[in-house]
């Protein structure tokens, strides 16, 4: 179960409640500091506009692939540990607004993640140190330390017990490779 606290509205969906929330200010501002970090390929800098205009969370060595959209309102609810990857085109939400209520959470990834392309983050989700999150998955639960999980529905991907599938590392560069 995801860890939100939920908040009620009356009349319009709880969007049209969104600057009762959070400044419209504070949105633009995010917006623009987000828009930039999202197409930086300088990953010092990329971490430093999360850290320090953001107020995100952010371990050494993290590194966040080229588009990874996180939350514009509450980005301050994220935190990722060190030494983890945030994949291509990644969403981290730490909000989400629907008809008769709005929700917020926080998003802790832990150290040494892997989180693959496409995949999207919802609020209040915990994964923990070591896991993998493959392409593509939808984060709708915590995930255990050193799972390997992916889908929607995410569901555990490890190798069942027993099985024999070994995996083989290559070792030499693509240009030490001998072209027959």
């Amino acid at each position: 179960m995801r860890k939100v606290t939920r908040y009620p509205v009356e009349s319009q969906n709880a969007l049209w409640h969104i600057y009762k929330t959070v400044s419209p200010w504070k949105g633009v501002r995010n917006f623009i500091w987000i828009q930039l970090s999202r197409y930086c390929p300088v990953l010092p800098l990329k971490n430093w506009i999360y850290r320090r205009m953001l107020g995100m969370k952010v371990g050494e060595h993290t590194a966040f692939g080229l588009m990874v959209m996180v939350d514009v309102f509450f980005p301050e609810k994220i935190t990722i540990g060190e030494n983890s990857v945030i994949g291509y085109n990644t969403t981290i939400l730490a909000h989400e607004y629907l008809i008769k209520e709005y929700r917020l959470g926080d998003v802790i990834i832990g150290d040494n993640v892997l989180i693959g392309a496409n995949t999207t983050i919802l609020p209040g989700v915990t994964i923990g140190d070591g896991a993998v999150v493959a392409a593509g998955a939808v984060v709708h639960k915590d995930v255990a330390p050193g799972a390997f999980v992916g889908g929607n529905p995410l569901r555990d991907l490890s190798r069942p017990s027993g099985s024999t599938e070994e995996m083989v590392f290559k070792t030499e560069e693509p240009s030490q490779r001998k072209l027959h």
